[in-house]
């Protein structure tokens, strides 16, 4: 296996890709969505953590080429881009009338990928996205952590025009929520996204993978979630069966799923070689009611969990999506050198790196 670190589009720099390599990394997954905070209403930023962007054209074969160079000149590979811009697929989700657009648009941004050799684009479908967590002292000592709990305020109220995914993507969208749609609706929605995109993922060498919803609640903000419960997995890969249908694999969101065993999952979807990469964090309780904590301090057993991937040959990279906020000069990277630290001590026991 591969030790990596993720990155939104606000750390990617070169103190940051060389503070990777020095913890042991040798690959890193960027978000390249913006994580503006612009034109939002007062409060939104406490309850929603909504985030703005321009709405423009899809990532360009430069753009790409230049983090990858990035990476690559301090010693690391890029080996995914995770989570794709609102505005660039924002009538694939609502089925508008751009859908067709916006799906050639992801052809190109794959042909793009395929040619730099940049082999994974992670997503999440999902409308309402992530959302709702709170931060706090909930991690070991009192570190800053996200948590899920069951009465936030805005949890049943509708979703807006011009917000998916927790971004605010077009801050000029008309008033009222968005339109209601059912479970199977938004299936047949995803089914046509992965039978227009696996082809041409599947010529330029890249694997598409989903993250599955977190909180993996069956609804919130009055829309459906698809991948709260590890059968809805399944589903999705036999939807269209291929090496690019696959999963981005994050243990902290399974464990939280009410009926689900990780270590059963583990074991399943390596031996299925449908895991294109790992998000490794713990946590402690179950959806829907949850807080994150430190790697060695959760509720999964992480060198069990990793111990099964490498049994069965799963030879992807593993990241830290996430890690509590330590008390010191530089709260994000001490609680992710903690992280690396433990994953690689873990992964070279198990002689797995």
């Amino acid at each position: 296996m591969k030790l990596g670190l993720g990155f939104h589009r606000d750390r990617i720099s070169p103190d940051n890709f060389r503070f990777a390599r020095q913890a042991g990394c040798t690959h890193v997954v960027v978000h390249l969505v913006d994580r503006l905070r612009e034109g939002l209403p007062p409060g939104a930023d406490e309850f929603c953590f909504g985030r703005t962007r321009a709405r423009g054209v899809v990532w360009s074969f430069d753009e790409l080429a230049a983090v990858k160079k990035l990476a690559h000149d301090e010693g690391l590979q890029l080996e995914a881009v995770e989570n794709i811009d609102p505005s660039f697929w924002s009538d694939i989700l609502l089925d508008g009338a751009r859908k067709q657009q916006q799906l050639e648009s992801l052809k190109e941004l794959l042909r793009a990928m395929g040619r730099l050799r940049i082999p994974i684009l992670g997503y999440n479908f999902s409308l309402a996205g992530v959302w709702g967590r709170v931060e706090g002292p909930f991690a070991r000592g009192g570190a800053i952590a996200p948590a899920f709990q069951p009465d936030h305020p805005l949890q049943n109220q509708p979703l807006p025009h011009g917000q998916l995914n927790n971004i605010v993507y077009d801050p000029d969208a008309p008033a009222g929520p968005i339109a209601s749609v059912s479970r199977e609706e938004l299936w047949q929605r995803l089914a046509g996204f992965l039978k227009t995109l696996v082809p041409v993922a599947e010529t330029e060498g890249v694997r598409l993978a989903a993250h599955p919803d977190d909180p993996p609640l069956p609804t919130l903000r009055q829309t459906p979630r698809l991948l709260h419960q590890p059968e809805h997995l399944d589903h999705l890969l036999n939807l269209v069966p291929s090496p690019a249908n696959a999963l981005e694999f994050c243990a902290g969101t399974i464990q939280e799923m009410t009926n689900a065993d990780v270590y059963e999952a583990a074991e399943r979807y390596s031996r299925q070689r449908a895991i294109a990469y790992v998000h490794c964090r713990n946590v402690v309780g179950k959806a829907p009611g949850y807080r994150e904590a430190f790697i060695d301090d959760g509720e999964i057993d992480v060198p069990r969990l990793l111990r099964i991937l490498h049994r069965n040959g799963f030879d992807g990279v593993v990241i830290p999506d996430h890690a509590p906020r330590m008390n010191c000069d530089a709260p994000w990277h001490a609680g992710m050198a903690h992280a690396l630290g433990y994953l690689k001590a873990v992964l070279s026991m198990n002689g797995a790196l």
